[in-house]
């Protein structure tokens, strides 16, 4: 039997600005950018062709046709974190953050049970990216901060039940997002208002990336700024 300890440990509240740990130690947040507003040192293209670039201390991703999902990653891996960022979306263009995402240089069999407890697999081929995706969906469903696993298993957390959650998103308009990313926890917050809350262990490290979906048409835009992040003990 899991302890009450174990419980605690689990995952962490994050409350007024402060982090508060097991022991009811608290920490200021400090989250420290990862994007200098001037040059894409530290992020590596992936996947697709999409143009990524940098206008007014905002990354840029601009859709081109034919060319299959593109992603702007870290070099840099993360395992627990706080990341926010703003985002800007185009009218169309789906896009979003992935998280603890991985690409290989070889084919990748991943294996789980579906709520049903059946066996269940998939290859994520060579070179695709793939790993947990925080959507921005522009689209009237307004799933924009629900959990995709890109490549992988689909909708893990979508914003079917979430109403406040698909009312805080602005069209049109710069949005907020943050994800406290810990052990086997993932939550999302868009524009301060809970989002996604999801448990799952199958990728616990891996790198953040901007994504750029395919899309028919050129020249749809997603900007980004502000990315910031702290890393959780």
């Amino acid at each position: 039997m899991r302890s009450s300890f174990g419980n605690i440990l689990s995952f962490s509240l994050i409350l007024g600005g402060f982090l508060l740990l097991p022991g009811n130690l608290t920490a200021e947040e400090k989250l420290t950018p990862i994007f200098d507003g001037k040059t894409l040192d530290g992020w590596v293209q992936k996947g697709g062709k999409a143009k990524y670039n940098v206008e007014d201390g905002q990354i840029v991703g601009t859709s081109v046709t034919g060319t299959p999902n593109s992603f702007l990653t870290t070099k840099k891996h993360y395992r627990n974190f706080i990341l926010e960022l703003d985002f800007f979306p185009d009218a169309v263009l789906n896009s979003g953050v992935q998280i603890r995402s991985n690409v290989y240089d070889e084919p990748r069999t991943y294996r789980w049970k579906d709520k049903n407890g059946q066996e269940k697999s998939q290859v994520v081929p060579a070179h695709r990216v793939h790993g947990y995706q925080v959507e921005i969906d522009p689209s009237p469903r307004a799933w924009t901060a629900g959990i995709y696993d890109e490549a992988r298993r689909g909708w893990l957390n979508d914003l079917k039940q979430n109403e406040a959650a698909r009312k805080a998103f602005k069209k049109g308009e710069w949005n907020h997002l943050r994800v406290v990313a810990n052990g086997d926890s993932i939550k999302t917050f868009l524009n301060g208002v809970p989002a996604a809350d999801l448990k799952d262990d199958m990728t616990s490290c891996g790198f953040i990336g901007l994504q750029v979906h395919n899309f028919k048409e050129n020249g749809h835009q997603i900007r980004w700024k502000n990315i910031r992040i702290q890393e959780l003990p």
